[in-house]
């Protein structure tokens, strides 16, 4: 019996050498450079308007006066004061404030998105986000004044209040807790929404049919899922109560020890002398304590992202 062989397999076919050789890491495509040159305004009016304020205040809030000589010199004088005294009273008191109502917020924040996420009414959804669009940017002394009218001393919703707490008033730390989820629970809204919405309904009905309960899918699925999400929502809460000043300022005024205020106040002269950049110093603070929450936040909101795209 005859053997036939096959036509024996040729070799590939040369390829230049110059589509081989990888591209050199510092070549950049067309479209890379378009990208940065449509970013780049506002890279540069960030630099501008960001940028410089940043670094003046650091540079201002190293430098110290003597009052006696005359003589200007760099200290880290103005940043131990900050953190001391009634500086530091005030910084606890916006910590406190913060913490407790970016907490009440999430919890009625999540329920409240939950409860509209799985509603199946379109337009109420819509409302409820174009509300909540508005809400949470509403604030300062329109918010203000609507509580002081509707819960101020004379106001109508003040009586059933003071049966439930007596010594209520607007110009308390009782009474910033009460009007600051009133912009902080929309924040939330917003910020959730899109991943309790990217909860697929497949996920529930496979842990359903696995014999799994309603507890198991929100700890094993659910919970781990919206986890970062949540505590991104705790954290953009929590930094937006931390740095509102005129909200606090129109109903408190300087009877509730808040950082905003007290640099309201050292900015406007009401400050020893030879303390002139200290206003500067709490300022810095603010923004590291800011910035830090902005460091937490993105992370925890890009996990977010890859758990819902996954």
């Amino acid at each position: 019996m005859a053997l036939t062989i096959g036509p024996l397999p040729t070799d590939p076919p040369p390829t230049d050498a110059a589509d081989s050789v990888p591209a050199r890491r510092g070549a950049r495509s067309p479209r890379a450079l378009g990208a940065w040159a449509a970013v780049a305004p506002l890279l540069i009016y960030c630099a501008i308007f960001l940028g410089l304020p940043t670094w003046a205040l650091l540079y201002e809030a190293v430098r110290r006066t003597n009052p006696a000589t005359g003589v200007t010199s760099f200290t880290a004088q103005n940043l131990t004061d900050s953190w001391s005294g009634f500086y530091l009273t005030a910084m606890w008191g916006s910590l406190r404030l913060s913490l407790l109502t970016a907490t009440i917020s999430v919890i009625i924040g999540l329920a409240t998105t939950h409860a509209i996420a799985q509603s199946r009414g379109r337009v109420l959804k819509q409302a409820v986000l174009t509300a909540s669009g508005v809400l949470a940017n509403f604030g300062g002394i329109p918010l203000a004044f609507c509580f002081i009218a509707a819960a101020g001393t004379a106001g109508e919703a003040t009586g059933l209040i003071r049966k439930i707490d007596p010594g209520f008033a607007l110009d308390t730390f009782t009474g910033l807790v009460l009007v600051y989820p009133y912009f902080l629970i929309p924040l939330m809204v917003l910020t959730t929404m899109p991943a309790l919405e990217g909860l697929r309904r497949q996920w529930r009905e496979a842990a359903t049919g696995l014999g799994g309960s309603a507890w198991d899918y929100w700890r094993h699925i659910g919970g781990p899922i919206l986890l970062p999400t949540a505590l991104g929502g705790f954290v953009l809460c929590f930094g937006s109560a931390f740095a509102a000043y005129a909200t606090a300022q129109a109903l408190a005024g300087g009877t509730v020890p808040l950082i905003t205020l007290r640099i309201a106040s050292v900015l406007s002269g009401n400050v020893l002398a030879g303390q002139e950049n200290l206003g500067m110093a709490m300022s810095l603070n603010t923004i590291g304590i800011c910035a830090l929450m902005m460091a937490v936040y993105l992370p925890l909101r890009a996990r977010s992202a890859r758990w819902l795209d996954s």
